[in-house]
């Protein structure tokens, strides 16, 4: 069975097309490099000792689309790829409505055209912008606080719409929380550009002294120490999820939507303190205002997919903390 992976040498990707090709599926992946590199897809193939399909260019590429379909018999597509960093969404919304929603569009028309009308969707918890209630169920009200979470809703309600039109798809959107850690090889993790947005590269970079010191964005939320708490999942814990997903999607028709999370909640102090404990490090941080768009909690009843697809985050924080550090300590 061929599955076309999106964004496939990406950091959730890569680890997605490691437990893919560890099942025995076939990968054919596209990507544009934008946030990735071909190093990580060799590490990929290094790690499971098989190879795979490579296409470099932009799912936005309706004619690469072609291509890849014309050459492949797919069988079913897992879509990854867009841009995801809340604060650039912020300030560059048009960038993110442009590639987030038309590489969805191009995709899934040439997936009906192809006649593949399976697809597991990379969706985010920021759908349910700032929860009224906590633990965030998936029949949450939805309504996301930045342009990244509405380019995430919009292709949602997008595909929610296709499968009405076309009750043969089968669409399995996940909702992720917060993905860290990195595989025990310590050949792919997460590695961006720059400096980073999210968490906990930004911290592997202060502890490896590649940025000189953290900015925690606030620390007057209506919080336990006043940082915002999040819903951190080991990466390999939500590649495993996708295995869940995928095995849904062939088995049977409808859109479907899952949270892929632990159930826990953690601060950005709790984290940055496990990170020094697990790795005996020092990470210097200091405290400025808040980024537009962030809320103070977030995390997820994964009740539903317990029970659905069988899936529970096996990896606690210190692991994600570990395997961070590792695959950095690694790669410098």
């Amino acid at each position: 069975m061929k599955i076309l992976v999106t964004g496939g040498a990406g950091y959730i990707g890569t680890h997605t097309c490691v437990e893919l090709l560890e099942s025995g599926y076939e990968v054919v992946v596209i990507d544009d490099f934008s946030n990735s590199n071909m190093g990580s897809l060799n590490n990929v193939m290094k790690i499971t000792n098989k190879d795979f399909k490579f296409y470099e260019g932009d799912v936005k590429d309706k004619a690469l689309l072609e291509k890849i379909f014309n050459e492949n018999k797919i069988d079913a597509v897992i879509h990854f790829a867009g841009y995801k960093a809340v604060g650039e969404s912020v300030l560059k919304p048009l960038k993110y409505f442009e590639n987030n929603l038309l590489s969805t569009i191009n995709l899934c028309e040439v997936m009906q055209k192809y006649n593949c009308k399976k697809l597991v969707f990379s969706s985010s918890a920021t759908v349910y912008g700032d929860p009224v209630t906590l633990p965030i169920k998936e029949d949450a009200k939805v309504g996301a606080t930045n342009p990244y979470g509405r380019t995430k809703l919009m292709n949602e309600k997008m595909l929610a719409d296709l499968y009405n039109s076309d009750s043969d798809f089968s669409i399995i959107i996940l909702r992720y929380f917060n993905p860290i850690g990195a595989h025990k090889s310590g050949l792919i993790g997460e590695n961006p550009n720059g400096i980073p947005n999210n968490l906990m590269p930004y911290i592997v970079k202060v502890a490896t002294h590649e940025l000189e010191v953290l900015s925690v964005f606030g620390n007057d939320y209506d919080t336990k120490d006043g940082t915002g708490v999040r819903d951190y999942i080991h990466v390999v814990d939500l590649a495993k999820g996708h295995i869940k997903a995928l095995l849904k999607a062939l088995s049977e028709k409808g859109i479907k939507y899952y949270n892929l999370g632990t159930g826990q909640g953690y601060s950005v102090l709790e984290i940055i303190n496990a990170f020094e404990r697990v790795n005996n490090v020092k990470v210097n941080y200091k405290i400025v205002p808040r980024r537009p768009g962030d809320i103070a909690s977030c995390y997820a009843d994964p009740t539903k997919a317990s029970l659905e697809l069988g899936f529970k985050a096996t990896y606690g924080i210190d692991d994600m903390c570990r395997d961070s550090y590792n695959y950095a300590i690694n790669n410098k």
